[in-house]
C-alpha cells in the first residue's frame, strides 16, 4: 500500500529481530525487477551515525575528549570554539548547510576550499543553546576523523565499522545492482532522474549507499549487537538524549550521532536519511533487540509512520515473549545485603543482580531507582537514574559488622533512621513518638 499510495518507484522494508531479518518486503522495480535484500540505495544522513561511531572510538582510545573544542583538532576553523560533543549532537549552533550551491545536487569540494568559505555567518546560534541540525558539522567531524586516522573518513568507516560488522555491500558510491534516484512529478505519474555526485568534504553528512541486508545489520548494531566495534557502554552513551527538538513532552531528539524517538511505548534510536532521489530510515529498540528499516528511490513521499506502523503490527501479532527465568550466577557473600533498606523513613529494596551488581528500588513506586556496577575496590558505581556516576559504599562498625550504606553522603539503614547508624544530623534520642 505504501509504495502505491505514495507513488514510489520502488520501496524495500524489513523488520529485524535478534540480529536477523524477521520479515522483508519490496514493491516496485529496480532495473526491471523487484528489489531484493541485496539492492543498493543511498542512505543519506544515516552516514552520520557511522562517522559518529568512529569519533566515539577515538574518544575511547584517548585521542580526544568530547569536550574538546574542534579547533584543537582542526586548527584554523572560524568555529573552533564549538565542542566535539556539540557537533555530534547538532547543538553547536552551526548553519545547517555549507556555503555555496545546493551541496546535495552539485559536485563537492575539498575540505580546504570549504574551510576557506566559512566565516562569522557560519554560526547561527550560541553553542549549546538549542538543537539545530547541521550537515556542515558532520563535514567537520569527517575531517577530524581523517586527521586522526591519517586516511580519509570513508576508509576509516569501512575498516573500523563496515568490515567488522560484515556490511560488505555498503559503499560510498553505488555498485550494481542499485536503484536510480528519481523525483516523482506531483501532478503526473512521471519521473525525473536526480543527479548523484561525490560530495567530497560534505560526504560524511550523507554519502553512503547500502542494502536492506546490510542496513539490517546496522539496526542490530544500534540495538546493542556491537560485534566488538564499540563498547556497549559507549553505544548506550550515544543513545542518551543530548537534546530534544519538540518541546517538553518530547517525542524526538538527538544523542551523539543518533536520532532518538519515542513511539508506542518504545524508545528508539537510529537515523533518517534523505538525498535527492532517495529516502531511508532505520530505527532500533535496544530494550528488545528489534529494528525496522526502509529504503526508497524517491525524493519525497514516504509516510512518516511507516516504520512505527510496522512495529505496531509486530507488537500486535508477534509480541516478544519474556526470556525464560533462570538462576543467576551471583556472589553469595553479598546475599546479606539484599532486602529492605531505608533512606530516612522511605523504604527501598536492594536486589543482587548477576555477579556482584546491585539494584536499589523504592518499594512504594516513587523514588530514585538505580543500578550499580561492582568495582574492584569493593564499591559500586551508579549506572543510571539519579545516582548515575555516584559511588555506593558499605559502612562497617568497629567490630566489622555492617552498619549502613553510604550513597554519595546519603545513609541507608536497615530500620528507619537507625539510631545505631551514623545518620548525619543524629537521631532524636527520644525516638519515634505518637
Amino acid at each position: 500500500m505504501e509504495q502505491a499510495g505514495s507513488r514510489l518507484p520502488s520501496l524495500a522494508a524489513a523488520v529485524v529481530r535478534d540480529g536477523r531479518i524477521a520479515w522483508f518486503g519490496a514493491r516496485g522495480r529496480v532495473g526491471g525487477a523487484a528489489p531484493t535484500e541485496a539492492t543498493q540505495y543511498r542512505i543519506g544522513s544515516i552516514t552520520k551515525s557511522m562517522v559518529a561511531v568512529v569519533v566515539m572510538r577515538l574518544r575511547d582510545e584517548g585521542r580526544l575528549d568530547l569536550l574538546d573544542p574542534v579547533g584543537k583538532h582542526i586548527p584554523g576553523t572560524p568555529v573552533g570554539e564549538v565542542t566535539v560533543a556539540q557537533l555530534l549532537s547538532h547543538t553547536a549552533g552551526l548553519t545547517a548547510e555549507p556555503p555555496g550551491q545546493w551541496w546535495e545536487r552539485t559536485p563537492g569540494m575539498p575540505f580546504e576550499e570549504l574551510l576557506a568559505l566559512l566565516g562569522p555567518e557560519t554560526s547561527r546560534h550560541r553553542p549549546g543553546r538549542r538543537y539545530h541540525y547541521s550537515n556542515l558539522g558532520f563535514g567537520l567531524l569527517g575531517e577530524l576523523v581523517a586527521r586522526h586516522r591519517g586516511t580519509d573518513w570513508a576508509r576509516a568507516v569501512r575498516e573500523e565499522i563496515l568490515e567488522p560488522l560484515g556490511m560488505r555491500d555498503t559503499t560510498t558510491r553505488p555498485r550494481a545492482p542499485h536503484a536510480t534516484g528519481y523525483a516523482v512529478h506531483p501532478w503526473a505519474d512521471v519521473l525525473l532522474p536526480e543527479p548523484e555526485h561525490d560530495a567530497v568534504a560534505l560526504a560524511p553528512a550523507g554519502q553512503i549507499w547500502s542494502t536492506p541486508a546490510d542496513l539490517a545489520r546496522w539496526a542490530a548494531f544500534v540495538a546493542g549487537d556491537t560485534g566488538g566495534v564499540l563498547a556497549e557502554s559507549t553505544l548506550a552513551e550515544m543513545r542518551e538524549p543530548a537534546t530534544v527538538d519538540d518541546g517538553d513532552a518530547w517525542t524526538g531528539g538527538y544523542g551523539l550521532g543518533l536520532q532518538l524517538a519515542r513511539a508506542g511505548g518504545r524508545r528508539l534510536a537510529g537515523h533518517t536519511g534523505s538525498m535527492p532521489g532517495f529516502l531511508a530510515s532505520v530505527w532500533a529498540d535496544p530494550a528488545d533487540r528489534t529494528g525496522v528499516l526502509f529504503l526508497a528511490n524517491a525524493t519525497s513521499g514516504v509516510s512518516r509512520t511507516l516504520l512505527t506502523d510496522l512495529l505496531a503490527v509486530l507488537d500486535e501479532h508477534e509480541p516478544r515473549l519474556p526470556a525464560e527465568w533462570a538462576p543467576a550466577e551471583v556472589d553469595p557473600g553479598l546475599l546479606e545485603l539484599t532486602g529492605p533498606w531505608y533512606w530516612g523513613p522511605a523504604p527501598y529494596v536492594l536486589r543482587l543482580l548477576g555477579g556482584r551488581d546491585l539494584a536499589l528500588i523504592p518499594l512504594n513506586g516513587t523514588g530514585r531507582t538505580s543500578r550499580f556496577a561492582a568495582r574492584a575496590d569493593g564499591t559500586w558505581l551508579g549506572l543510571d537514574g539519579y545516582y548515575a556516576g555516584e559511588t555506593l559504599r558499605l559502612a562497617h562498625r568497629p567490630d566489622g559488622t555492617l552498619s549502613h550504606l553510604d550513597l554519595n553522603t546519603f545513609v541507608f539503614t536497615r530500620t528507619p533512621y537507625d539510631p545505631a547508624a551514623e545518620v548525619p544530623g543524629g537521631v532524636d534520642p527520644d525516638g519515634w513518638r505518637s
